[in-house]
């Protein structure tokens, strides 16, 4: 017997039936300068007034103290951060120290604003601010989740939590700032609505990575879409929105796999060779498997045009929803659009809990790597999540996968982000905003690449500012990805 679907969600779900391919009201849009300063300034009033009316009352703000993690220890936003909480006098930071510059747009929860520390002008942040007076219980749950799992990311394509301040009814989160806008609309400005083989698979791996991540801290995100996917200032992305994830139990592994690779015979060189000469080798290999087999949930949220079959059923979903997610969202970066659009919502959702199997509009002189990508795609989006890509053994299946072939994944952070129209780069000369290093630093770097230089090094200095984020590393000129 088929299962029954929920062509219209229950009064308690928090489905998105305003999407559609092409406009969302869930993504930040800018307002009008008019609406944005008089928001802005309504809110800077709001917050100086509780926190001078409040002043004398002890415990009227409560900040907790965000300590630097390892990958993101050398972030020069923490410099800002240290040097307004030195000059506080509890040694923690306060809204008197941040100061709004615009409204960048509106969620579900709240209000995002960019802005900067006072008398520190070298590095911009975002700033979430959620009015818990307008929240119903429900939400209020989805922001402190949010917070919650904010406080445990350390990733370079998942956004970094400075500071949580608590004022009054006010719960505010100073996070990364993306000046590139989101991926959707990037995608609207490529022609034909998308994107190449290659940037698409960039953007993609990426992706993985931070869903990767996710599901091995236990975290189920459950609304993947070009929306919530944000560009950094040297093109890489962030993952954004968490209030909907839930989080469940993980037992990361070591799995050991036999790998059967052709050794070269010596005489033969290295880059041709008889392989009837060459010698069959095999090698053990671990592999590292976090992936929440056993999260559960029985939730109604998510995107409609993104729904895994599972959660239009209404029966229970766990981690395969961002699988099924991740097929869609490679889908719609090559083709334009979601691979089960219907005429409106309700058909979409008919589509989705169908039988019916994903289909592709195949054309000719496509490019060389397609036929890679719509074999992921359906293995991504079976309907069955026992036998969906990605559900047993997570992202390390997905990262073996043909159409990945030649991204060496320890390195995917340092590679250049693809030529694509709208792709605002962040300038060389912009290094007020970008790496914020002092002239005697600059120097010391520049001073060693002039040593490797002389040495005759294969190998390129690169430096990577992702977000404020200044560091320096060495990758092969060769490991590009392709």
């Amino acid at each position: 017997m088929e299962e029954p679907t929920f062509l219209f969600p229950p009064p308690d779900s928090d489905l998105d039936l305003s999407f559609t391919s092409t406009t969302t009201d869930r993504t930040f849009t800018s307002s009008s300068a008019r609406t944005s300063l008089a928001r802005t300034s309504s809110l800077a009033l709001s917050f100086n007034d509780r926190l001078s009316t409040a002043s004398a009352a002890a415990g009227a703000t409560l900040s907790s103290s965000i300590t630097r993690r390892p990958h993101r220890s050398s972030d020069p936003n923490w410099t800002a951060i240290k040097a307004a909480t030195n000059l506080s006098s509890d040694g923690r930071l306060h809204l008197r120290h941040i100061k709004l510059l615009r409204h960048l747009g509106s969620g579900d929860l709240g209000r995002v604003y960019l802005c900067r520390l006072r008398d520190y002008d070298g590095a911009n942040f975002a700033l979430k601010v959620v009015d818990k007076d307008l929240l119903t219980l429900k939400k209020s749950t989805h922001a402190e989740t949010e917070a919650e799992i904010l406080h445990m990311l350390d990733h370079p394509f998942l956004p970094t939590l400075y500071a949580r301040i608590d004022v009054s009814h006010y719960s505010c989160l100073l996070i990364d700032y993306c000046p590139g806008g989101d991926l959707h609309s990037l995608l609207r400005k490529q022609p034909g609505n998308r994107f190449t083989l290659s940037a698409a698979r960039f953007f993609a791996a990426e992706i993985l990575v931070a869903l990767e991540y996710l599901h091995a801290l236990g975290v189920v995100y459950r609304d993947l879409k070009p929306e919530n996917v944000l560009l950094r200032e040297d093109g890489h992305v962030m993952l954004s929105d968490f209030d909907l994830c839930f989080k469940a139990d993980v037992a990361p592994t070591f799995e050991f796999a036999a790998n059967h690779k052709t050794h070269v015979d010596p005489t033969y060189g290295c880059f041709s060779y008889n392989i009837s000469q060459s010698k069959s080798r095999s090698r053990v290999t671990a592999e590292f498997v976090a992936e929440p087999t056993m999260a559960f949930s029985r939730s109604c949220v998510g995107t409609h045009e993104y729904l895994a079959p599972e959660l239009v059923s209404g029966n229970g979903h766990g981690n395969g929803v961002d699988w099924w997610a991740f097929g869609v969202f490679i889908y719609e970066l090559l083709y334009g659009t979601t691979p089960f659009k219907g005429c409106n919502k309700e058909g979409t959702l008919r589509n989705i809990a169908s039988n019916a199997d994903v289909k592709f509009n195949v054309t000719e002189n496509e490019e060389v790597g397609m036929i890679e990508a719509r074999d992921l795609i359906e293995k991504l989006l079976v309907k069955d999540p026992r036998r969906r890509l990605g559900c047993a053994r997570g992202a390390t299946d997905i990262k073996q996968h043909p159409f990945f072939d030649g991204i060496k994944w320890p390195l995917i952070r340092n590679y250049k982000a693809p030529e694509v129209k709208g792709l605002m780069r962040r300038k060389k000369s912009d290094s007020s905003l970008s790496c914020g290093s002092s002239k005697r630093k600059r120097g010391w770097w520049k001073r060693l690449g002039g040593v490797l230089r002389n040495k005759g090094g294969r190998f390129e200095l690169l430096s990577n500012c992702s977000n404020n984020n200044s560091y320096y590393c060495y990758v092969n000129n060769s490991n590009k990805i392709r």
